[in-house]
């Protein structure tokens, strides 16, 4: 059966394996436990509660109006940030659901997060402060 192919939009057997066909390397093939992580359910659900429940939807950096906060209620693509990162070692995996490792930041404030440039004690500050809100 012939078919027109997306690669050199020219017309194959569907059983030809066209050469401009991308070929998936091998570090594309390796998918990482942290990676697994992010895509499972468990973590899912934590990153909508921390989100949602804690949170409320909004960049705790923006609320409190520090580094550069351009939107004080800024709510747009929220993200939930690990202070202590999955990659830093063992302690970083074992602590990766804890409420006290998770802060939600708009996406300004999460790159300053994770380049260094908003302190992990200042971040756990701050998850502090909204763990004894409720």
């Amino acid at each position: 059966m012939l078919k027109s192919c997306q690669y050199c939009h020219s017309i194959h057997d569907t059983k030809y394996d066209c050469p401009k066909k991308p070929k998936k390397s091998r570090s594309e093939d390796k998918t990482t436990d942290a990676d697994r992580f992010r895509w499972s359910s468990v973590w899912q659900k934590k990153r909508k509660q921390i989100r949602e429940s804690r949170d409320m939807h909004m960049c705790q950096v923006c609320i409190r109006e520090l580094y550069n906060t351009s939107i004080k209620y800024n709510y747009t693509d929220i993200q939930v940030h690990h202070v202590i990162g999955l990659q830093e070692g063992e302690e970083g995996w074992d602590r990766r659901l804890d409420n006290s490792n998770l802060i939600s930041l708009c996406p300004y404030h999460h790159g300053m997060a994770e380049h260094g440039e908003i302190s992990k004690q200042e971040l756990f500050e701050i998850i502090n402060e909204q763990e004894n809100k409720w």
